[in-house]
């Protein structure tokens, strides 16, 4: 689930809108842009929106990973991802809480939310649900959105 074969994310704005801009994974081209609401095109989805895209398809990704591993009846998985802003005593007892000092008190006022619901379809037992739970909790981008990640800006 890394970006190794390629040197990275491409984004580039394409002229044709306010805030259309074209990205390209490697192969891989897409849109991103904002709603008319906004003044974009509404032609591809927010960055936001595909800030949950890469949370729930990494959950999803990791779980199944980890499932085939263990040989367990996992049939289907999928995720929900809704980002909000709040205060950080918005998130769960226990949540890994992003722009929190280790002392457990708020960076500013407000924090990013990522609220998460991951649906499993196969016989599985309870603990098999319980880990797999845990274990979407360890899924990369979990981790980078969670705060053990940088920005490194140059430029070009």
């Amino acid at each position: 689930m890394s970006n190794t074969d390629h040197s990275g994310v491409e984004v580039s704005e394409t002229g044709n809108s306010l805030y259309q801009n074209n990205i390209l994974i490697g192969a891989y081209q897409l849109f991103a842009d904002e709603p008319a609401s906004l003044g974009g095109g509404d032609t591809g989805p927010n960055p936001m929106d595909l800030a949950c895209a890469a949370l729930g398809s990494c959950t999803t990704i990791t779980l199944r990973m980890y499932a085939n591993r263990k040989k367990w009846p996992l049939d289907r998985v999928s995720a929900t991802v809704c980002h909000s802003k709040g205060p950080a005593s918005d998130c769960e007892p226990g949540e890994t809480k992003p722009g929190v000092t280790k002392s457990g008190e708020a960076k500013s006022g407000m924090v990013d939310i990522f609220t998460r619901v991951v649906t499993l379809h196969g016989a599985l037992s309870d603990d098999q649900r319980q880990r797999l739970m845990e274990i979407a909790e360890k899924c990369p981008v979990h981790k980078a959105l969670s705060g053990s990640s940088c920005v490194v800006t140059n430029i070009g």
